[in-house]
């Protein structure tokens, strides 16, 4: 069961916009059959109607896998097409495997039958140039072939990493599903505090973004710890080591604030799941 499973019985990926449009982007860039992948979307972009995958045609009838990547709040217009691959229609071999924000296992689970292998991710918004981080859950009628495959499909738009428990999606919301913005507000502030020292707002926004990018892709390649990078570039009595101090304070430092802010985060995520 994998990547060659799919390629023999297809795969159906209900939603196509900025995340599906990513993922299929992914799986035919790794060699994916177009023919093999049948697409229901009913607002198809340009370059989608360019592919050659089957556009809202008959859906297949034992499809390896089955992916969800509509929007929450269209789940509920989704649902008869996708029951059909349930184990309450007594189907349930197709691997199901949704994208869609806030929507527990259970939820799938009353509507398709508790023995239908299901898999929860949260990818985030780099997915959509395949530099992504997307944490997936099972739920208990999933195998580790289901999530072996779940894990290649994801795979295709950026990194995957594994949960151990579907209570840790709220973190994971905070952290890396909310986290670009976080990142995204470090790179203007940085470029506003550039421009107070005099630079021209174009040349900090530059500075700013190429630091946050370049310092980024050095945490990932590199053995050391960020903490020891920090400590690399941090010379004592030196202009960082004077930025730090502000950075680290106990109380007011970027520290207690990034706690604060995910701790909020994870909270609003809790109650949006709990209706």
């Amino acid at each position: 069961m994998g990547m060659d499973d799919i390629a023999r019985r297809g795969l159906v990926l209900f939603g196509c916009g900025h995340m599906g449009s990513a993922m299929l982007k992914g799986w035919l860039a790794r060699g994916l059959a177009p023919q093999a992948i049948t697409v229901i979307d009913h607002n198809p972009s340009d370059w989608l109607q360019a592919q050659e995958v089957r556009l809202n045609g008959a859906l297949p009838e034992d499809p390896a896998a089955v992916v969800i990547a509509v929007k929450p709040q269209g789940m509920f217009d989704s649902l008869p097409a996708i029951a059909r691959y349930g184990a309450a229609e007594g189907a349930g071999r197709s691997l199901v495997i949704t994208v869609a924000a806030g929507i527990p296992l259970v939820a799938y689970e009353r509507a398709l039958g508790a023995e239908t292998p299901l898999v929860r991710a949260m990818p985030n918004m780099p997915s959509s140039i395949g530099r992504g981080v997307t944490a997936i859950i099972g739920n208990a009628a999933t195998d580790a072939a289901g999530l072996g495959m779940a894990e290649a499909l994801l795979a295709a738009v950026g990194a995957v990493v594994r949960l151990e428990d579907e209570s840790q999606m709220d973190a994971v919301t905070a952290v890396s599903g909310s986290g670009p913005a976080y990142v995204f507000h470090l790179i203007d502030t940085l470029a506003a505090a550039g421009e107070a020292e005099g630079l021209s707002r174009d040349l900090a926004l530059q500075l700013a973004l190429g630091t946050v990018a370049g310092a980024g892709e050095l945490a990932q390649r590199a053995d050391e710890s960020p903490a020891e990078l920090r400590a690399g570039v941090a010379s004592p009595g030196g202009t960082t080591e004077a930025a730090l101090r502000v950075l680290m304070d106990d109380e007011g430092g970027l520290g207690p604030v990034m706690k604060r802010a995910v701790a909020a985060a994870a909270r609003r995520s809790r109650e949006l799941a709990d209706g």
